[in-house]
């Protein structure tokens, strides 16, 4: 497409939604300049600066490290800082706000039920042998760090939950950032919790409502592979249950 002046131009859809304003959800359209370099990100800024001061959005670093700008981009959770405006071009981009997930004003979403879900599975170092700084740091191989490295790759940008069905059908379901970030201390060998967070990981709502799509690890912008931590997770609780069965005087 071009502009009056034979600049070419892209066209973006935006969701827009107020919910203490407006009745229902609708789309607005935009027309940026088309550059090669340019993410949906920078054409949210250009609308947000030079068109609309109204659109709002969340973003932070622009280097896809934050993760902070995920967004549906004509219905796939994408980082807005990662995707780039030539894939798409000429045809027109639909950004809304990722799915599964309450709108609190038009891209924006309210991640309440992700940070209960982090406490929930206390997703934080509970040491096995709790040390006094005159004790020294805890050792640890490369080949430990190895274990559980993947995991601290996630960037808590939810891309995983708005394309997991599970937890789009089953708001209870823990869901795949949690379990994958529960397992990153799982795996740690300074960790002493995995029995604590088995519990919840272990429950009804845990890993046994995953179905095994793989959406969650398709759309991981830093190949977490969520899908694959959950099914470390369903080993080790069938695991602990046989153990419990042919051992039970045993812990697990």
């Amino acid at each position: 497409m071009a502009s009056s002046t034979g600049e070419k131009t892209c066209t973006l859809e935006l969701f827009r939604y107020h919910p203490d304003q407006d009745r229902e959800p609708r789309f607005q359209s935009y027309e940026v300049p088309y550059r090669t370099d340019w993410v949906v990100l920078d054409a949210l800024n250009y609308i947000k600066g030079e068109l609309d001061g109204t659109v709002t959005y969340r973003w932070s670093c622009r280097m896809g490290v934050c993760g902070s700008c995920g967004m549906m981009v004509n219905g796939v959770p994408k980082l807005s800082c990662a995707t780039f405006l030539k894939d798409y071009y000429p045809a027109t981009i639909r950004v809304e706000p990722l799915s599964n997930f309450p709108v609190i004003r038009d891209m924006v979403v309210n991640f309440d039920d992700f940070m209960h879900k982090l406490t929930e599975v206390k997703a934080w170092m509970i040491p096995k042998e709790p040390r006094t700084l005159d004790e020294g740091a805890y050792i640890q191989s490369p080949g430990e760090l190895a274990e559980y490295k993947q995991y601290t790759m996630c960037i808590n940008c939810m891309l995983c939950y708005a394309a997991c069905p599970v937890y789009g059908h089953e708001p209870d379901f823990i869901g795949p950032a949690a379990i994958a970030l529960a397992q990153r201390y799982n795996k740690d060998s300074r960790d002493g919790a995995a029995a604590e967070r088995s519990d919840v990981i272990q429950s009804n709502e845990g890993v046994w409502e995953c179905t095994l799509v793989g959406e969650c690890s398709q759309v991981c912008p830093k190949h977490v592979d969520p899908a694959g931590a959950i099914q470390e997770a369903k080993l080790q609780g069938a695991q602990d249950w046989w153990k419990s069965v042919l051992m039970p005087w045993g812990k697990r």
